[in-house]
């Protein structure tokens, strides 16, 4: 009887129980379908090469880490982050492996300004980096005192020939990172107004080459196209994580042709760039 009694206040509370919990506040959160993508991240060495470009970004948050900031934002609705990696090789290889370890980017693109080194370029014309190189590792010569210097006679040094010294004959070579072919396939689509783009070598060093013996030299032996001192550090390290890479590279100047300077230049690579990046955008998403 006391059993009957228990189920029977039991039965009596629970429609009061129902009806309180469904009385209660709530809110349901959604399942996640998809993954977020994955940001492309465009690197600028100085302000004047990377700031315009981050206007062009909608929603934009700054983060800062050591020297180096990121410009967080979307275009098209892409998230899209703009590097401004300071001048030089370190600077640049060390704001590339923050990026892609805080970032997981799906591509990195290198841009900005640089020094002729082809006669046949002109002042904003546009070089695609079907190849970038490093113009700085070099070897020279043995020479006794007194012998004197001559660059000229300098031999390519390849530092990633072995884990061992780069002393060796094996190391002297030259080393090419290649470009990404989707990232140039989606640039060659893209419409540029200013100047020519082609495809071509872009080398990298913390050096400033006003010898026209030595530009003709590094052209005719690497190839290059133009030089600047950033883009061949970004490419080694995008290669080492394995993160589609392009370095794209409008000529601000040409001394092998009197090319004068031209500051506008780094906004229309800035330009051209973003539609690269929205061509890419609607490639890959194909």
């Amino acid at each position: 009887m006391r059993f009957i009694k228990g189920f029977l206040v039991t039965l009596l509370t629970l429609p009061l129980s129902l009806s309180a919990v469904a009385g209660m506040k709530s809110v349901t959160v959604e399942g996640n379908s998809y993954a977020a993508p994955q940001p492309i991240i465009i690197q600028g060495p100085m302000p004047i090469e990377a700031q315009h470009f981050a206007a062009l970004l909608d929603d934009v948050t700054i983060e800062k880490t050591g020297i180096f900031v990121f410009y967080k934002g979307t275009l098209n609705g892409y998230p899209v982050i703009v590097s401004q990696t300071g001048k030089g090789l370190e600077n640049t290889a060390a704001a590339t492996a923050i990026a892609i370890e805080r970032y997981k980017p799906i591509a990195i693109i290198n841009q900005g300004t640089s020094g002729g080194h082809d006669k046949n370029l002109n002042v904003a014309d546009i070089v695609l980096g079907k190849r970038t190189v490093n113009i700085g590792n070099l070897k020279t010569p043995k020479a006794k005192e007194g012998e004197g210097s001559n660059s000229l006679t300098w031999i390519p040094m390849d530092i990633m020939a072995s884990a061992g010294t780069a002393g060796g004959d094996d190391a002297n070579k030259i080393r090419y990172y290649e470009g990404s072919s989707e990232l140039i396939a989606s640039a060659h689509k893209v419409k540029y107004t200013e100047g020519k783009v082609v495809e071509g070598t872009i080398g990298s060093a913390n050096f400033w080459n006003s010898e026209l013996d030595r530009i003709n030299w590094f052209h005719d032996n690497f190839g290059t196209s133009t030089e600047e001192m950033e883009s061949a550090s970004a490419a080694q390290i995008s290669e080492a994580y394995h993160v589609p890479f392009l370095a794209i590279r409008i000529l601000s100047n040409n001394i092998t042709n009197g090319g004068h300077y031209n500051p506008n230049t780094a906004k229309y690579c800035q330009s051209y760039v973003k539609e690269v990046v929205v061509q890419y955008i609607s490639d890959i998403n194909k």
